[in-house]
């Protein structure tokens, strides 16, 4: 009985999380939450949208509203590694090397434009999303916990771009898309002349500690093992399907248990059902497969993953 008051009071303080987002995030209240989700779940979130939907705003605001650190990285076709991960400096008084931290030291990371830098500069973040820690020089160092990156591309420009490498978007837990304001939703956004900067009125609720305890509390939610053969049977029908020429990763399936686990705990169940496997299914599946090229086309391929996903979420088999 003691961990249950601390327990509601953390389901509380996400929910104020997520109202405070809501402020600045307006009509968009499955993508607060979808992100909250990846947030609880150990997770990175890759926001892919046109331009002036509000990507770096969510960032900004989910930053906000915990006490943590933020750091926004510009993403450049001149980016070094070095630029992310951080550099070793000879200092002339001590004579010896001190390492200079770089913007990938921080707890929440916004990667703006990911697809506008090179793969080689890509490739830097992966071992800091992967294992939360980095190696410079021979060297290694932990990142601050918790740590989340949240990257955007525009999906519809493609000059000047590097497409993101399926290894590196396996390290994304969801894909989410912003899409456009409902005509009211917009209309209040006018009305009330809401800009960017709005993100950064928002007060913390909640603090980088106990963001960790949530994440702890996330691992404890239960999973039967009828739910895990569902989760495989999903996970099966995409290496199968004649539509896809990729399907699911190991690393996929994690990441499906995971966020499953954080949006039960999020609406404050310590037990997963189906639905919570359907409704994020898509987020986390569609951009880690590659579409059959005789059934794709190249102006229209998150569209197609996620019809695929949909359609096999259909034909496999709900447990009761």
């Amino acid at each position: 009985m003691e961990s249950a008051a601390p327990a509601r009071e953390l389901e509380r303080q996400i929910r104020a999380l997520q109202a405070s987002v809501e402020r600045v995030i307006k009509g968009k209240p499955e993508v607060v939450e979808l992100a909250i989700v990846a947030l609880l779940a150990r997770g990175h979130v890759l926001i892919e949208d046109v331009p002036g939907v509000g990507k770096t705003t969510l960032a900004h605001a989910l930053a906000r509203s915990f006490d943590c650190t933020f750091q926004r990285i510009q993403f450049t076709s001149d980016l070094l590694p070095s630029d992310l991960t951080g550099v070793s400096i000879f200092n002339q008084l001590e004579h010896q090397f001190e390492f200079r931290k770089g913007p990938l030291f921080a707890n929440v990371v916004l990667a703006d434009e990911i697809n506008r830098t090179t793969p080689k500069t890509q490739s830097a973040l992966l071992e800091a999303m992967s294992e939360g820690k980095v190696t410079v020089e021979g060297e290694t160092y932990n990142l601050p916990q918790p740590f989340v990156v949240i990257a955007t591309q525009n999906p519809i420009e493609h000059h000047g771009t590097y497409p993101l490498p399926e290894s590196q978007l396996d390290r994304f837990v969801m894909r989410l898309q912003m899409g456009y304001p409902a005509k009211e939703d917009e209309k209040q956004i006018l009305r009330s002349q809401i800009s960017y900067d709005t993100a950064e009125q928002l007060l913390p609720v909640m603090s980088a500690q106990e963001v960790m305890e949530a994440q702890k509390r996330v691992q404890e939610v239960e999973v039967e093992d009828i739910l895990l053969e569902y989760l495989m049977a999903l996970v099966q029908a995409t290496r199968q399907s004649e539509f896809l020429a990729l399907g699911i990763s190991p690393r996929g399936a994690m990441a499906l248990y995971r966020a499953a686990q954080a949006k039960a705990f999020l609406e404050g169940r310590n037990y997963c059902i189906p639905d919570d496997l359907k409704q994020l299914a898509i987020p986390v599946f569609s951009h880690r497969v590659i579409v059959s090229p005789k059934y794709s086309s190249p102006l229209q391929k998150s569209e197609e993953a996620e019809a695929i996903i949909r359609g096999l979420i259909e034909e496999v088999e709900v447990p009761l």
